[in-house]
Protein backbone atom coordinates (compact mmCIF):
# COMPACT_ATOMS: atom_id res chain seq x y z
CA UNK A 1 0.00 0.00 0.00
CA UNK A 2 2.79 2.00 0.36
CA UNK A 3 3.36 5.36 -1.91
CA UNK A 4 -0.06 4.97 -3.21
CA UNK A 5 -2.43 7.49 -2.20
CA UNK A 6 -5.46 7.69 -0.21
CA UNK A 7 -8.36 9.79 1.12
CA UNK A 8 -8.97 10.61 4.92
CA UNK A 9 -12.02 12.27 5.55
CA UNK A 10 -12.78 13.90 8.13
CA UNK A 11 -16.52 13.96 9.10
CA UNK A 12 -18.58 15.79 11.96
CA UNK A 13 -20.65 18.46 13.29
CA UNK A 14 -19.49 22.23 12.77
CA UNK A 15 -16.82 23.16 15.51
CA UNK A 16 -16.08 19.67 16.33
CA UNK A 17 -12.45 20.45 15.70
CA UNK A 18 -12.40 18.44 12.28
CA UNK A 19 -9.40 21.05 10.54
CA UNK A 20 -7.90 21.11 13.94
CA UNK A 21 -6.95 17.26 13.58
CA UNK A 22 -6.85 16.97 10.03
CA UNK A 23 -3.82 19.77 10.16
CA UNK A 24 -2.39 18.15 12.58
CA UNK A 25 -2.35 15.11 11.08
CA UNK A 26 -1.36 16.64 8.20
CA UNK A 27 2.07 17.75 10.13
CA UNK A 28 2.43 14.52 11.20
CA UNK A 29 2.43 12.34 7.56
CA UNK A 30 4.79 15.06 6.14
CA UNK A 31 7.04 13.88 8.67
CA UNK A 32 6.28 10.34 7.36
CA UNK A 33 7.22 11.84 3.99
CA UNK A 34 3.89 11.28 2.34
CA UNK A 35 2.81 13.82 -0.46
CA UNK A 36 -0.42 15.51 0.56
CA UNK A 37 -3.37 18.02 -0.01
CA UNK A 38 -5.92 19.36 2.26
CA UNK A 39 -9.13 19.99 1.06
CA UNK A 40 -10.90 22.25 3.99
CA UNK A 41 -14.81 23.36 3.64
CA UNK A 42 -14.22 27.13 4.73
CA UNK A 43 -11.73 27.35 1.63
CA UNK A 44 -13.68 25.40 -0.41
CA UNK A 45 -17.17 27.29 -0.05
CA UNK A 46 -14.54 30.31 -1.24
CA UNK A 47 -13.40 29.00 -4.31
CA UNK A 48 -14.58 25.87 -5.67
CA UNK A 49 -17.97 26.03 -4.64
CA UNK A 50 -18.79 29.94 -3.98
CA UNK A 51 -21.75 29.84 -5.93
CA UNK A 52 -23.77 27.18 -3.95
CA UNK A 53 -25.27 27.27 -0.57
CA UNK A 54 -26.37 25.13 2.46
CA UNK A 55 -29.60 23.35 0.97
CA UNK A 56 -29.42 19.55 0.71
CA UNK A 57 -29.09 19.85 -3.00
CA UNK A 58 -26.27 22.19 -2.58
CA UNK A 59 -24.13 20.22 0.42
CA UNK A 60 -24.04 17.39 -1.90
CA UNK A 61 -23.14 19.15 -4.93
CA UNK A 62 -20.46 20.69 -2.90
CA UNK A 63 -19.21 17.09 -1.89
CA UNK A 64 -19.79 15.85 -5.44
CA UNK A 65 -16.95 18.39 -7.02
CA UNK A 66 -14.83 17.62 -3.51
CA UNK A 67 -14.85 13.88 -4.56
CA UNK A 68 -13.85 14.32 -7.96
CA UNK A 69 -11.20 16.31 -6.89
CA UNK A 70 -10.09 13.79 -3.66
CA UNK A 71 -10.47 11.19 -7.01
CA UNK A 72 -8.20 12.70 -9.21
CA UNK A 73 -5.21 13.80 -6.11
CA UNK A 74 -5.74 10.06 -4.47
CA UNK A 75 -5.43 8.46 -8.23
CA UNK A 76 -2.15 9.86 -8.47
CA UNK A 77 -0.65 9.23 -5.18
CA UNK A 78 -1.21 12.04 -3.38
CA UNK A 79 -2.92 11.62 0.32
CA UNK A 80 -5.99 13.84 0.59
CA UNK A 81 -7.11 15.05 4.21
CA UNK A 82 -10.28 16.19 3.42
CA UNK A 83 -12.58 17.91 6.09
CA UNK A 84 -15.96 18.39 5.85
CA UNK A 85 -19.33 18.67 7.71
CA UNK A 86 -20.87 16.32 5.06
CA UNK A 87 -23.99 15.29 7.31
CA UNK A 88 -25.54 12.92 5.13
CA UNK A 89 -24.40 9.22 5.00
CA UNK A 90 -25.46 8.46 1.60
CA UNK A 91 -23.25 11.10 -0.14
CA UNK A 92 -20.26 9.87 2.38
CA UNK A 93 -21.18 6.38 1.38
CA UNK A 94 -20.53 7.43 -2.83
CA UNK A 95 -17.73 9.49 -1.90
CA UNK A 96 -16.19 6.17 -0.39
CA UNK A 97 -16.86 4.47 -3.29
CA UNK A 98 -15.70 6.61 -5.81
CA UNK A 99 -12.77 7.81 -4.66
CA UNK A 100 -11.33 4.11 -4.03
CA UNK A 101 -8.82 4.52 -0.89
CA UNK A 102 -10.96 5.92 2.26
CA UNK A 103 -10.46 6.13 5.97
CA UNK A 104 -13.55 8.09 7.38
CA UNK A 105 -12.04 9.90 10.83
CA UNK A 106 -15.73 10.72 12.95
CA UNK A 107 -15.45 13.45 14.83
CA UNK A 108 -17.77 13.38 17.40
CA UNK A 109 -18.62 16.20 19.87
CA UNK A 110 -21.96 17.06 21.51
CA UNK A 111 -23.86 19.84 19.60
CA UNK A 112 -23.97 21.85 23.19
CA UNK A 113 -20.05 21.62 23.62
CA UNK A 114 -19.73 22.91 19.51
CA UNK A 115 -22.26 25.39 20.50
CA UNK A 116 -19.80 26.73 22.71
CA UNK A 117 -16.56 26.22 20.29
CA UNK A 118 -18.01 28.52 18.00
CA UNK A 119 -16.15 31.31 16.75
CA UNK A 120 -17.89 32.47 14.08
CA UNK A 121 -21.20 32.60 15.52
CA UNK A 122 -22.82 30.31 13.10
CA UNK A 123 -24.88 28.57 15.23
CA UNK A 124 -26.31 32.01 17.28
CA UNK A 125 -26.88 33.09 13.56
CA UNK A 126 -28.70 29.34 13.22
CA UNK A 127 -30.39 29.27 16.22
CA UNK A 128 -32.03 33.50 15.50
CA UNK A 129 -32.91 32.39 12.05
CA UNK A 130 -30.49 33.99 9.95
CA UNK A 131 -29.13 31.09 8.66
CA UNK A 132 -32.21 29.01 7.16
CA UNK A 133 -30.61 25.41 7.14
CA UNK A 134 -27.89 24.60 9.47
CA UNK A 135 -26.35 21.10 10.34
CA UNK A 136 -27.53 20.64 14.15
CA UNK A 137 -29.79 23.55 14.49
CA UNK A 138 -31.98 23.08 11.32
CA UNK A 139 -30.87 19.98 9.33
CA UNK A 140 -29.71 16.94 10.41
CA UNK A 141 -26.15 15.44 10.76
CA UNK A 142 -26.32 11.44 10.32
CA UNK A 143 -23.59 9.78 12.27
CA UNK A 144 -21.18 7.34 10.64
CA UNK A 145 -22.15 3.70 11.57
CA UNK A 146 -19.05 2.25 11.21
CA UNK A 147 -15.99 4.89 10.63
CA UNK A 148 -12.51 3.82 10.45
CA UNK A 149 -11.76 6.21 13.16
CA UNK A 150 -13.75 7.37 16.13
CA UNK A 151 -12.35 10.77 17.48
CA UNK A 152 -14.60 12.05 20.80
CA UNK A 153 -12.76 15.75 20.83
CA UNK A 154 -14.99 16.20 24.00
CA UNK A 155 -12.80 13.56 25.79
CA UNK A 156 -9.61 13.40 23.78
CA UNK A 157 -7.04 15.98 23.15
CA UNK A 158 -6.23 16.77 19.31
CA UNK A 159 -2.69 15.23 19.94
CA UNK A 160 -4.30 12.13 21.44
CA UNK A 161 -7.11 11.73 18.26
CA UNK A 162 -4.19 12.51 15.70
CA UNK A 163 -2.37 9.42 17.76
CA UNK A 164 -5.64 7.20 17.35
CA UNK A 165 -5.41 8.05 13.08
CA UNK A 166 -2.03 8.08 12.95
CA UNK A 167 -2.07 4.22 14.34
CA UNK A 168 -4.95 3.02 12.39
CA UNK A 169 -3.52 4.14 9.19
CA UNK A 170 -0.57 1.92 10.42
CA UNK A 171 -2.75 -0.75 10.79
CA UNK A 172 -4.61 -0.56 7.72
CA UNK A 173 -1.21 -0.50 5.87
CA UNK A 174 -1.12 3.34 4.87
CA UNK A 175 1.50 4.01 6.57
CA UNK A 176 4.66 2.56 7.69
CA UNK A 177 6.09 2.28 10.86
CA UNK A 178 7.90 4.89 12.25
CA UNK A 179 11.49 2.91 12.19
CA UNK A 180 10.12 1.25 8.96
CA UNK A 181 10.73 4.47 7.38
CA UNK A 182 13.78 5.49 9.01
CA UNK A 183 15.51 2.05 7.75
CA UNK A 184 13.72 2.83 4.00
CA UNK A 185 15.74 6.40 4.30
CA UNK A 186 18.92 4.85 5.45
CA UNK A 187 18.78 1.97 2.78
CA UNK A 188 18.00 5.08 0.15
CA UNK A 189 21.10 6.72 1.42
CA UNK A 190 23.69 4.07 1.43
CA UNK A 191 22.47 3.14 -2.00
CA UNK A 192 22.89 6.65 -3.41
CA UNK A 193 26.05 6.87 -1.60
CA UNK A 194 27.21 3.68 -3.53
Amino acid sequence: MRGKGFTLWFTGLSASGKTTLADLTAEELKKRGLKLERLDGDIVRKSLSRDLGFSEEDRNKNIERVTFVAKLLTGNGITVLASFVSPYRKIRARVRREVGPFVEVFVKCPLEVCRKRDKKGLYRKAIAGEIETFTGVSAPYEEPPHPEVLVETDKETPEEGVKKIIRMLEDLGYLPEPDQTEADEKEKNETLLG
